[in-house]
């Protein structure tokens, strides 16, 4: 699984397109249509798209609760003509991690789980683990495991040791994710737990386990229930879209291979078209842009530690706090922009087939989402490049004086 949050030259490439777009952004803010519409996107999207070969691409921002922008182009599947539209579905990779962080917050406010339950009270008792552990896990946290600092080792390539065995899990999703906790922490560690960052999807895998294991129900029914249900998100699904879960099944756009300088659609339930269902929690969700922005814009309006419906102030700030000093929060790459006022959280997602990626700015009560249906260099840059035409068109970067 390739997701990160966005990365040092990915952080250096959106730097520099703002500062670029910055030249530019008065005479595109003069054209911004009416508050009441959100702002039509899909020209300058598509310019953005040709100019990376990607199949398609589309973003939305979303300014104090309400889409303020947004725009698809391109097509659903390389070859054809069937366009994207802006109702469709995207897979977002790791940037779903901060949704299993969420759906921690809320356990734990339920009383179900603590931020300082350790793997062992959770999953050492446990028969089919309970002999298979590594002793040294035992006092690992679920705030640890969320902040990437189990000691697990650095796991954005899949290990060649162990994905074989990971692919070929079946049974329950609880009894998939029990068996991937497992064969990941049967191995020694790769550092002293809780001394240092390794960016490790298992380690989402193991939280969600162990949520899986307070709850008795598997973290898909949970997030729905827990997430997706609170914020009226009614297109999230899991794995590819397409794949019948949501809506027209043939109606969604597919995942792109590139093969000698072409892209390849890639179908739903094909081999390859995913990564193994037990790692979903750490990126196997996708949804509409809209739906996506209703979940960053909570982010982006509570960021500030305010009670709501959804979780308590304490909650949103321990999501959001880099209580380690690393640059990442609970599923939440961190930094700080001009452009956003002060800090932003952000994150990247993609399985290989598919980019995605997110930056909320709670000082401005803004969130952008850009997605593409294509992995890879073009894809990240061409997400990068329609989070700046998103905050052209709201005029957030500022004329030349």
């Amino acid at each position: 699984m390739h997701g990160a949050p966005a990365g040092a030259a990915r952080r250096l490439l959106l730097a520099s397109l703002l500062a670029a777009a910055a030249l530019a952004c008065g005479a595109e803010a003069a054209r911004a249509q009416p508050d009441t519409a959100p702002r039509d996107l899909s020209d300058s999207i598509e310019r953005v798209r040709v100019a990376h070969d990607v199949p398609a691409l589309a973003v939305a921002a979303v300014r104090g609760g309400e889409i303020a922008a947004q725009g698809a182009a391109g097509v659903r599947r390389a070859g054809r003509g069937e366009p994207v539209t802006i109702d469709d579905r995207w897979h977002i990779g790791s940037c779903a991690k901060s949704m299993t962080a969420t759906l921690a917050a809320r356990l734990v406010e339920a009383g179900a789980i603590r931020w300082e339950t350790t793997i062992g009270e959770s999953l050492g008792a446990v028969e089919s683990l309970r002999d298979r552990l590594r002793p040294a896990y035992d006092a690992v946290t679920l705030r640890q495991l969320l902040s990437h600092r189990a000691g697990l080792p650095e796991d954005r390539a899949p290990d060649p040791t162990i994905w074989p065995r990971i692919m070929s899990l079946r049974g329950t999703m609880i009894e998939q994710r029990r068996a991937a906790t497992a064969i990941v922490l049967a191995r020694e560690p790769a550092s002293a737990p809780g001394s240092a960052m390794a960016y490790s999807n298992f380690g989402y895998v193991t939280a969600a386990s162990m949520m899986e294991q307070a709850t008795g129900r598997p973290w898909e029914d949970l997030i729905r229930e827990h997430v997706f249900e609170p914020l009226h998100i009614t297109t999230a699904g899991f794995g590819p879209p397409g794949g019948g879960e949501v809506g027209d099944a043939a109606a969604q756009p597919r995942g792109h291979r590139l093969a000698r300088g072409q892209a390849h659609a890639v179908e739903p339930g094909t081999p390859g078209a995913d990564n193994p269902p037990a790692l979903r929690p750490a990126g196997g969700v996708h949804l509409s842009l809209q739906d996506w922005c209703r979940y960053a814009a909570a982010h982006a309006a509570h960021a500030r530690g305010v009670d709501t419906a959804l979780l308590k102030g304490e909650s949103w700030a321990v999501l959001h706090a880099d209580e380690y000093g690393q640059g990442y929060a609970l599923g939440w790459g961190l930094g700080q922009r001009e452009w956003a006022g002060g800090r932003v959280l952000t994150h990247s997602g993609s399985n290989g087939l598919w980019m995605a990626v997110v930056w909320v700015a709670p000082e401005r009560d803004l969130a952008i989402v850009a997605a593409t249906n294509i992995g890879g260099d073009a894809a990240a840059a061409a997400c990068d490049e329609a989070v700046v035409e998103a905050l052209k068109a709201l005029d957030v970067l500022a004329p030349p004086q």
